[in-house]
């Protein structure tokens, strides 16, 4: 667990103990590091864990991650730029990882 998920690193004195359920989704290249049919899984982490302890718990490596998005919101730092690994979860919160998306050139879009 990171820092902020200590105790006393930041997030309180009476969180020891305490955990949040969030939800993970993973797209494109990622599926492959899902066990079958789990590309969709609830993760269960100590209170005060972050992005980068849900990507270790799921066996993302984050050179693999191209779009982290959080409650719909976009926590990657910038364009082909690294994850933000320290944004910290909130229980209840669905967060969406991307590997490079594809690119179709018949529809000239990105598939999703």
């Amino acid at each position: 667990m990171s820092e902020h998920g200590k105790a006393h690193g930041g997030i309180g004195h009476n969180v020891e103990g305490l955990t949040v359920t969030v939800e993970a989704r993973l797209f494109n290249s990622l599926t492959g590091f899902a066990p079958p049919g789990r590309a969709r899984q609830e993760v269960r982490l100590p209170a005060g864990s972050t992005v980068g302890d849900l990507m270790r718990v799921l066996g993302l490596p984050e050179r693999e991650v191209f779009l982290v998005m959080r409650n719909g919101r976009d926590v990657t730092r910038s364009l082909h730029g690294p994850v933000n690994t320290e944004a910290v979860l909130d229980h209840g919160d669905v967060v969406a990882f991307s590997g490079p998306v594809p690119y179709s050139w018949g529809y000239g879009a990105p598939v999703v």
